[in-house]
């Protein structure tokens, strides 16, 4: 049993830096302060769109164990490829009916921090505390990070943004990674 868990928990540590992280709601819009790591003022329209993927970004990453619909219900907010990309290292942690395995929880220790935009991709950064937990263990994160790369849609009637990667990060020592 032992041995079980510390594969599990190996498992869960190898798939940590690529896995999303997992959230709870996110403020409504026009409550998000938008931080940028630049020192240009953030215009309305991008504030708005940093808001949009950070609240999509947080319920991607906050489902339970056994919720295949809740799970699902985030895809909607992702590119197709960016769909892909953050089912892969997941797959391990899905049951064959697209459930999680675990349950997972993401605080965010501030809103997102705009770290770049170029050629309509906003690069977002949200700080935070994650614990992943199953029957036998939990294992909190702290300090990590959801590393956000949303694209601007222009198409009327579609939603202001699409994810086109979600990636976790967990820092280690003296790490900046997750500010």
């Amino acid at each position: 049993m032992l041995a079980g868990m510390n594969a599990l928990r190996h498992r869960l540590r190898t798939a940590i830096t690529v896995v999303a992280l997992f959230g709870a709601s996110a403020p409504a819009p026009a409550a998000v302060a938008v931080r940028s790591a630049r020192a240009t003022p953030v215009d309305p329209d991008t504030a708005a769109i940093i808001a949009a993927a950070q609240k999509a970004a947080l319920a991607a990453v906050n489902f339970r164990e056994g919720d295949a619909a809740g799970f699902a219900r985030a895809r909607r907010d992702f590119t197709p490829e960016g769909w892909a990309a953050f089912l892969k290292p997941m797959e391990p942690f899905l049951d064959r009916d697209g459930a999680p395995t675990l349950t997972s929880t993401f605080v965010a220790a501030h809103d997102a921090t705009l770290v770049d935009d170029t050629r309509g991709v906003l690069h977002l950064r949200i700080p935070g505390t994650l614990t992943q937990r199953n029957a036998h263990s939990a294992t909190t994160y702290s300090p990590a990070a959801i590393e956000v790369f949303a694209i601007r849609n222009h198409d009327p009637g579609s939603p202001p943004m699409s994810i086109q990667r979600l990636t976790q990060i967990v820092c280690v020592g003296a790490s900046t990674a997750c500010r």
